[in-house]
């Protein structure tokens, strides 16, 4: 029950018709029409710009426009106690008491589909996350990217659509002979007592004596004389010890991905060169030379011939090489294939999320899935910004054994998982985020993680008290009840949860949710704290009993949190 899209459609029905009368010119569309919350000063429900959207196509003033229209509003909508007019052109519009009665009634039946917007097209989405090179545990870096695109799957999934979680795994090229030299040299550390070499080329990370041991252990037999004899096995063997590790580090965030998909085996079916002969065929590619790269020096930069993609067409910078000079392919050709790859599974829309050090990656990568689907729009690319930890108001740095990094699983010992995620998502992914340490385990509103817990674990306490189950549904008959303008404050922002879901959901947002669940449990408390001073607002009166509305009331502000939790992922405690 989403009540800013029904009194849209209401508003966008008397407005036709009115121009079938011929009272009223109507532009080509009524996109620019809309219904939101007005600001808090103005003590009204819903404020629509319709009056100022039609103004100037029917030549008279928003204001004049507005005050035929409010008449016409109030007098067809008996739930509309006021119409009232506010400059340039508003009309704000206060329900009478009994739509919020009404309406509390709804949400309660459809508590489980509350939030969703089912006249929305429904898609199916591939969202690729994470994504980190399969050569150790994942560290803070990745954290934030891993539960933004976890949650940007959950609200989708929340809303209907289909979501397929997927990991590229960049098991192919220098990086990843590198990391295996690394184990090898590890092995050799162990079984032959071999310093392990100083080269700053190879990962010195103690977690490689895990996998060394792990592959030893599974693997009596093997021959450690010569690295080219094993690399092919070894290499195979130590990237799934790495990618058991990194599933380890995202099933402690609550994180599952469906699919993992190999870049070598990309390369090995020839799927990039399959790609490249497609954008040749279309004409997409052609040999030439790049300029210097900006910061370069132009007198150490020679000018080869390379096969370049003619990403320029699509608006990026310059043509990107999809062939080194040893002939094999380059990290873009790689990532072309695998969009190809993407795009032959027929999704509807595709999605990445990527680190801030990939950020001048976005106009190459989807130039090249124009120039692959002859579509605009078909990806969509979120960046996740830096994470700064901070620690006694200072910058701070755990004690590690890793290698020059702090791992998630760091992260996860010393706060929690529900504090990752929820602290990780609380501001856009577009700038930067300070977690500091000291905030998400302080037990006040300065904490919004506990601030939200907190509310459902007080209306738990309610139930508990009363014995009643808080997770079973309630059984009213009557809903002749009224409530107060404080509880109608507290309704009127569990009527916006459907247009929170909806924005994060088009807009790919979801730190939209856990503010939104910080709102709404503001006022919660704040109105629990009114019991202290006034009988009358304590939700268990002195007969220990509560009465209907209250338990209705109670019971909806619940299941919103209960839903919103769920989709960014973390608990809701009945007790603190």
């Amino acid at each position: 029950m989403n009540i800013f899209d029904q009194y849209l459609e209401k508003i966008k029905i008397i407005v036709l018709n009115l121009s079938d009368k011929g009272k009223l010119i109507l532009p080509d569309t009524l996109e620019g029409i809309n219904t939101e919350l007005p600001p808090k000063k103005f003590n009204s429900d819903i404020s629509t710009n319709v009056a100022m959207v039609l103004s100037k196509i029917n030549k008279k003033s928003p204001m004049d426009l507005a005050d035929d229209l409010a008449k016409l509003i109030k007098k067809r909508d008996d739930y509309i106690e006021e119409a009232n007019i506010v400059k340039p052109g508003f009309i704000n519009l206060k329900f009478k008491p009994i739509f919020w009665t009404n309406f509390i009634k709804e949400i309660i039946k459809s508590s489980k589909t509350y939030g969703i917007n089912k006249k929305d097209k429904k898609k199916n989405y591939l969202i690729e996350f994470v994504s980190a090179n399969p050569t150790g545990p994942l560290h803070v870096g990745h954290c934030r990217g891993a539960i933004l695109g976890d949650v940007i799957a959950n609200v989708l999934s929340f809303n209907n659509h289909k979501v397929t979680r997927e990991y590229y795994v960049n098991d192919y090229g220098n990086q990843i002979i590198n990391f295996t030299k690394s184990v090898y040299f590890r092995m050799r550390e162990i079984t032959l007592k071999e310093p392990f070499p100083n080269n700053e080329d190879l990962y010195p990370g103690d977690y490689l004596i895990d996998f060394a041991k792990n592959i030893l252990n599974a693997n009596k037999d093997i021959d450690l004389k010569n690295f080219d004899n094993i690399s092919e096995k070894l290499t195979e063997l130590s990237i799934n010890e790495a990618l058991i590790l990194i599933k380890k580090n995202l099933n402690s965030l609550g994180i599952n991905h469906d699919n993992f998909i190999s870049e070598k085996k990309l390369v090995k079916d020839h799927e990039v060169k399959k790609v490249i002969d497609f954008l040749e065929k279309n004409k997409f590619v052609y040999k030439g030379k790049i300029k210097a790269p900006t910061g370069e020096n132009d007198k150490n930069w020679i000018e080869r011939e390379q096969l370049l993609f003619r990403s320029t067409d699509f608006g990026d910078d310059k043509d990107r090489a999809l062939q080194k000079t040893d002939g094999s392919w380059t990290y873009f050709a790689s990532d072309v294939a695998y969009h190809k790859n993407k795009l032959d599974r027929k999704f509807d829309q595709l999605i990445n999320i990527l680190g801030a050090d990939h950020a001048g990656y976005i106009k190459r990568i989807t130039s090249s899935v124009e120039a692959l689907s002859n579509t605009k729009d078909k990806l969509t690319c979120k960046v996740s910004q830096l994470v700064k930890l901070i620690k006694d108001k200072k910058p701070f740095k755990m004690s590690k054994r890793k290698g020059d990094y702090i791992t998630i699983d760091d992260l996860i010992n010393e706060v929690g998982k529900d504090a990752t995620r929820f602290i990780m998502l609380n501001r856009s992914s577009d700038v930067e985020l300070d977690f500091d340490f000291d905030s998400v385990v302080e037990k006040s509103k300065d904490n919004p993680l506990y601030y939200v817990q907190y509310c459902y674990a007080r209306i738990a306490s309610v139930f508990n008290h009363l014995n009643k189950d808080l997770d079973s549904d309630l059984k009213i008959e009557n809903y002749n009840f009224e409530y107060s303008k404080d509880e109608i404050d507290i309704l009127k922002k569990i009527s916006e949860w459907p247009k929170c879901i909806d924005i994060s959901c088009k807009n790919l947002e979801p730190h939209r949710i856990p503010t939104y669940l910080y709102e709404l449990s503001s006022l919660f408390h704040s109105y629990w704290n009114l019991g202290k001073d006034n009988p009358e607002k304590r939700f268990i009166n002195n007969k220990n009993e509560i009465s209907n509305d209250k338990l209705i009331f109670l019971k909806s502000i619940s299941n919103t949190i209960k839903s919103g939790m769920n989709i960014v992922g973390v608990s809701t405690p009945k007790k603190m």
